[in-house]
């Protein structure tokens, strides 16, 4: 019976926990310590970010029947674990309508259950169904010999339902018996049978099924065609697939199709009639008779699309030019340039400090003129303005449109190279793709910050000797080209291990902290304390190489040491001052980046989010793509969408029913 075969499922260990994670996220009754959901909590965590525009909330809200085994009216977790569990089988929108038939448990249903069920669920206003039809009684005899279905029976005679309700609806109309309906009574029986399918362009022209043959009024050959239309729409799919794949011009016609469908299937599986409606319904604006896949698309509503990102060998999106590639390009780089200005606008006055601590050297080589950072804050205050803690920003916001477009494009390409085709990554992976990606980003930080960090310095030097402060134009001048490029390799040494260290800790806080996935998007706090916290210690222990590259950047004054490369410095800097001043600045450091990288990709993520490439269908593909092989076995938060398939398919208004509405009794007839 299916309810044995609930009881004994046994979760994966990783399933059973997201299972719990979202029951306890949405339950919001307590009692005796434990949490316990309602309808409303029920239907807020099996569609998420549901419009309810085609599916109403009272659908969703008909999966609590079944998943309410002890009919308390509250689900607890093993309640909504075991039902969690059911939509993972494959079989689960059968076995979820067989459950909400079998009202008594017993692992059959009888002719009473399914009219009552179907009565108390489709609403007065529904197109009367005859219960005592010859095709009833096939399944399950006679109204006076009637016998009961167990769980593969009754799902045959789900499957078969809709055809009997397209006949009983058609003979409805057609009252004289002509074999014929007008095109609005049509279009109200296809709604009955597949409103739930179908795509609002099909749905607003079904009438026009009229112009394709004489005579203004719907034939029942018609009617059929279209039902085996929409029952064989995935057949239809995978032929509109090939024959446009072996197309020339990524477009194909009627005798196309049919074709390639004699082809690839043994037997003749689409007639001429349901080759002329699919071709009517999809090139409606595009009367040359050449359509691409973008017109088939048009056919289906879009919640029925695939479940996971399908290849479309000839679909546009494969085909995209230099144009779309520079555009998405520049899209990336924009939005990195504007989030990294937001992140090194906002930590600034704290990155200054550092640079001013990590160049003052100790008593021994010269003048102490800080005693702390919160010194050295006051000290540029008083002596400088406010302004003051702002200087070299430009070059620095100059920068970080380059550093993180490179930054963050890198570490992406390089993660998706090194993932095996599982999704899988190791750490090892991950530590080299942020390692390449913090390499990669030198060719244009270390000149901007070799400018920005002398202009820091400028404004001190100012001050002690009364010289006039040099401008970035003139930096640039005095060091010309190779001079930009002094410190370089300090700077590999101190970005190199930053990045390797940042991107996986960063990755993982989302995952493993805040549980990042499919049924949990991060908010904006999660977002920023991800990326503070992996800036902590990617910022510290790294210090020492950022005061190495300071020290070589900075023009030595008057009787202080002057370096001739990475290895000198340190030594000196030992010999001269100990090993404390290599995590000189080093709180500085972590009050810089920690907040500075929170900030950046907490802005990143979030812009992302609000001005996706391509609009929303792209946002949406997007979302999808971050679901990878590993998980495709574990789509519930999809597939409780799916569960109301085969109700749909029983009627288009399944769990609509309004208040007044009777419900007869068991055993009336």
């Amino acid at each position: 019976m299916v309810t044995q075969t609930l009881s004994a499922s046994n979760p994966q260990e990783a399933s059973v926990e997201r299972y719990k994670r979202v029951f306890n996220r949405f339950a919001s009754i307590e009692k005796d310590g434990d949490k316990y959901m309602t309808r409303e909590d029920f239907v807020n965590a099996i569609a998420p970010g549901e419009d309810y525009k085609r599916l109403q909330r009272s659908q969703y809200a008909v999966l609590f029947n079944v998943a309410d085994q002890s009919k308390s009216g509250v689900l607890s977790l093993s309640d909504f674990t075991i039902f969690e569990n059911l939509l993972s089988h494959p079989d689960a929108e059968y076995e979820i309508a067989f459950r909400l038939f079998d009202t008594e448990g017993t692992g059959k249903v009888t002719r009473d259950q399914f009219k009552q069920i179907l009565y108390a669920n489709i609403g007065k206003d529904a197109i009367p169904f005859d219960f005592d039809c010859d095709w009833i009684k096939l399944y399950m005899g006679s109204k006076d010999a009637s016998h009961e279905l167990p769980y593969k029976e009754f799902t045959q005679l789900l499957k078969g339902l809709q055809a009997e309700r397209l006949r009983q609806e058609f003979r409805y109309y057609d009252t004289e018996t002509t074999g014929y309906i007008t095109p609005d009574q049509f279009k109200r029986v296809i709604i009955d049978i597949a409103g739930h399918k179908l795509s609002e362009h099909v749905l607003d022209n079904l009438p026009t099924l009229s112009n394709l043959y004489a005579g203004n009024k719907i034939s029942f050959a018609n009617v059929m065609a279209f039902y085996n239309v929409i029952r064989e729409m995935d057949m239809v799919e995978r032929v509109v697939r090939k024959a446009i794949e072996t197309s020339k011009d990524g477009t194909i016609t009627e005798a196309d199709f049919l074709n390639v469908a004699a082809k690839e299937t043994r037997f003749s599986l689409f007639t001429p009639m349901e080759a002329d409606i699919i071709f009517h319904f999809a090139g409606l604006d595009n009367p040359s008779g050449k359509l691409t896949i973008n017109d088939f698309y048009r056919l289906l509503e879009a919640k029925w699309e695939h479940a996971l990102p399908v290849a479309h060998p000839s679909a546009p999106k494969v085909k995209h030019g230099a144009i779309h590639d520079i555009l998405k390009g520049s899209y990336g780089f924009l939005l990195g340039s504007i989030s990294g200005a937001v992140g090194a606008t906002v930590v600034y006055p704290i990155d200054l400090v550092k640079t001013r601590m990590q160049n003052q050297r100790s008593k021994v080589v010269g003048e102490l003129l800080y005693k702390n950072s919160l010194d050295c804050f006051k000290k540029v205050v008083k002596n400088e303005g406010l302004m003051g803690l702002y200087r070299g920003l430009g070059p620095q916001l100059v920068g970080v449109a380059p550093e993180k477009a490179i930054k963050l494009t890198m570490n992406d390409l390089v993660r998706e190279h090194l993932t095996d085709k599982n999704g899988h990554i190791t750490f090892m992976s991950e530590v080299i793709a942020g390692g390449v990606a913090g390499g990669s980003q030198v060719v244009f930080t270390n000149p901007l910050e070799i400018v920005k960090i002398r202009l820091q310095v400028a404004g001190e030097a100012a001050k002690t000797l009364d010289a006039p402060r040099p401008g970035a134009v003139t930096i640039v001048r005095t060091l010309g080209i190779v001079g930009l490029y002094k410190g370089a390799s300090a700077c590999l040494l101190r970005d190199i291990p930053f990045s390797a260290i940042y991107f996986p800790v960063y990755a993982h806080l989302k995952k493993n902290m805040f549980k990042e996935g499919p049924d949990h998007r991060l908010t904006i706090g999660e977002l920023l304390i991800s990326g503070a916290v992996a800036g902590m210690p990617a910022a510290y222990f790294t210090t020492p190489a950022d005061v190495i590259k300071t020290r070589l950047q900075v023009e030595a004054k008057q009787g202080q040491s002057s370096y001739t490369g990475i290895r000198d410095a340190a030594r000196k800097i030992f010999h001269e001052e100990g090993f404390r001043a290599f995590f000189k600045g080093g709180p500085a450091r972590i009050l810089r980046s920690s907040p500075q990288f929170g900030t950046t990709l907490m802005v990143y993520e979030m812009l992302q989010r609000a001005f996706p490439f391509g609009g929303t269908q792209e946002m949406a593909q997007q979302a999808l793509a971050h679901v990878t092989p590993a998980h495709a076995d574990d789509l519930s938060y999809l597939q409780s969408k799916n569960a109301l398939k085969i109700l749909l398919d029983v009627h288009y208004q399944f769990g609509i029913v309004p208040p007044n509405v009777k419900i007869p009794s068991v055993g009336s007839s």
